[in-house]
């Protein structure tokens, strides 16, 4: 009986930090994809070219 709680324990937590990892991966390729779409708009990108 104990040794089914220490791996219901074990899985469970493993299973969380897997959970966490997935949301953090999901939430950091999202902001990544908005930064990529919005990089045409700034307008830093007019003064950045060279003037004649």
């Amino acid at each position: 009986m104990n040794e089914t709680w220490i791996v219901t324990v074990l899985g469970g937590s493993v299973l969380l930090i897997a959970l966490l990892s997935v949301v953090q991966h999901y939430r950091r390729e999202r902001s990544r994809a908005e930064l990529l779409k919005n990089l045409d708009h700034h307008s830093w990108c007019r003064f950045s070219r060279a003037r004649r």
